[in-house]
């Protein structure tokens, strides 16, 4: 027997199942605020989940994470596999706040066993997942990855370039692998007019852990410490 086919839907129909997916928004966005608000200073950590544990980059994640906590940051991932799970561990081991903004997916994506269990959250949206990433970090550090963290990378540079949030320190970890990005926006982008120069200092690029918490507390040396709202 062949499948059944689904006979398609009226807009009618359409427009009543987005209606109500509505209110599945409102219950992401209200529970993930109610738990963000109260974790208190934290940095995002950004990467591929299918870099492997014995890799340098992973060990190099953890590092980073352990230096946040040292300096007082929680540390934000997306809850899953590799450099998030890195992330995450490294938190853990330091003591610190443990955070994950886990993403329901049909592949690839299981929530890491270091995350603090009063910090998981779950969510449907990419969007919302986003607005959590961005409202309730202090930074970005981005290791490599792929087209997932550049769509986080790119989301906050535009919103900090279009002043819709303050700015903050983005940090790419690793210029072999960023370099080349960063040169075509200089040498492109930048060249033809499509970014200016200032927006080509909201990026640093550094290849050590600590060069990252270096750039962190420098910035906010400068700049008060508080919430992106």
């Amino acid at each position: 027997m062949g499948l059944k086919k689904e006979s398609p839907r009226t807009w009618s129909e359409i427009k009543s199942a987005d209606t109500w997916a509505i209110f599945r928004m409102m219950s992401e966005l209200v529970g993930g605020f109610d738990k963000m608000a109260k974790i208190g200073p934290c940095v995002t950590i950004f990467g591929s989940a299918r870099t492997a544990r014995k890799s340098a980059t992973y060990r190099q994640a953890q590092k980073i994470a352990n230096l946040l906590v040292y300096n007082g940051y929680g540390v934000i991932t997306g809850g899953g596999g590799g450099i998030m799970e890195a992330g995450n561990r490294g938190a853990k081991q330091a003591g610190g706040k443990s955070v994950g903004l886990c993403i329901e997916l049909p592949f690839e994506q299981e929530n890491n066993a270091f995350i603090d269990p009063d910090k998981l959250l779950i969510f449907n949206y990419f969007f919302i997942r986003k607005i959590m990433f961005i409202k309730y970090a202090q930074g970005f550090v981005v290791l490599p990855g792929g087209f997932g963290t550049l769509d986080e990378l790119f989301e906050a540079l535009t919103l900090i370039q279009t002043k819709k949030m303050r700015r903050f320190p983005l940090i790419l970890f690793g210029s072999a692998y960023w370099g080349g990005l960063l040169d075509w926006i200089k040498h492109t982008l930048y060249a033809q007019g499509a970014v200016q120069k200032k927006d080509l200092a909201l990026i640093q690029i550094v290849d050590e852990p600590e060069e990252v918490i270096q750039c962190i507390n420098e910035f906010y040396l400068r700049f008060r410490l508080k919430p992106n709202f």
